[in-house]
């Protein structure tokens, strides 16, 4: 997976990537989007971490010795990643609009996962929601579930 996580930020960065992503270059994108969420506050939590790869494991059925080998390969992608257009565009089109409002709730949960919304975070947040073409509404809906599985206060 790290090979193609490579080869896929290459094709980010060049303006590449095709119309309809493949399995593996959906679960790079969700990967990278996901460990977006997790650095924007300045640090890469355990639970963050947890969440990302239980998220990996259970979407997209990645083997969990291949999440933990590729996820600080992720982080730093993340990092370096200016754009968010091109992996969002690649996630709206290889998710149909439950998968899209599943991963805006994993973002949610990544976020949210060390029990603070940061105002970066949520700025993200409204990005990605536009840019996966998620309502506001479903967003909200979203955001609610995963701070109940976390066992945060809803309100």
């Amino acid at each position: 997976m790290l090979a193609r996580l490579k080869a896929f930020m290459n094709r980010l960065e060049a303006g590449g990537g095709p119309s309809a992503a493949p399995k593996d270059e959906l679960a790079t994108t969700v990967a990278v989007l996901l460990a977006r969420a997790a650095t924007l506050d300045g640090s890469f939590e355990a639970e963050e971490r947890a969440v990302i790869a239980d998220h990996l494991c259970n979407r997209f059925a990645v083997p969990r010795e291949e999440i933990e080998q590729t996820l600080d390969e992720a982080v730093t992608s993340a990092d370096e990643m200016v754009d968010l257009y091109g992996l969002t565009r690649t996630a709206k089109n290889g998710l149909d609009e439950e998968g899209r409002i599943e991963l805006l709730e994993a973002l949610w949960e990544v976020v949210y996962a060390d029990g603070v919304l940061h105002d970066y975070e949520a700025q993200l947040m409204r990005r990605l929601a536009g840019l996966l073409y998620v309502s506001d509404r479903e967003s909200g809906e979203a955001r609610k579930r995963a701070l109940t599985k976390l066992g945060l206060e809803v309100g």
